[in-house]
C-alpha cells in the first residue's frame, strides 16, 4: 500500500510519490539488509546515548562553565598560534594543504 500526500509550503509542492518511490528503490537495492537495520538501529542508540550524556553533564552546575572556559582558551591560544601573524597564517595553510594530501592520497 502507497502512502500519497502533497504537501504544500508556501507556492512550493513537494512530491511525497517520488520520495516515497526513491526511498524504496533504494532499499531494494540494499543487498545486506539485516544489516543495514543493524547499523540503523545502532545510529539511533549511538544519538540517544550521546543526547543523554549531554544532558547529563548539562545538568552538573559546574561542568558546562568549565568546558567554556575550555573552549574559550582553546580559541584563544588558536587565535594567537595560527591567525595573528602572517608567517603562522602561512604555516596554518601549509598544514591544512597536507591534510588534504594525506586523505585525498596524492
Amino acid at each position: 500500500m502507497l502512502l500519497q500526500v502533497t504537501v504544500r509550503a508556501s507556492n512550493n509542492e513537494i512530491d511525497t510519490d517520488a520520495i516515497v518511490s526513491d526511498l524504496q528503490e533504494k532499499w531494494e537495492a540494499v543487498e545486506n539488509k539485516p544489516a543495514a537495520i543493524i547499523y540503523a538501529a545502532g545510529a539511533v542508540a549511538g544519538v540517544w546515548l550521546s543526547n543523554t550524556v549531554v544532558g547529563a553533564v548539562n545538568a552538573l552546575p559546574l561542568l558546562p562553565k568549565v568546558f567554556e572556559l575550555v573552549g574559550l582558551g582553546y580559541s584563544a591560544w588558536f587565535t594567537y598560534r595560527y591567525l595573528l601573524f602572517k608567517s603562522n597564517r602561512e604555516e596554518l595553510v601549509d598544514d591544512i594543504e597536507a591534510l588534504k594530501k594525506k586523505i585525498a592520497g596524492n
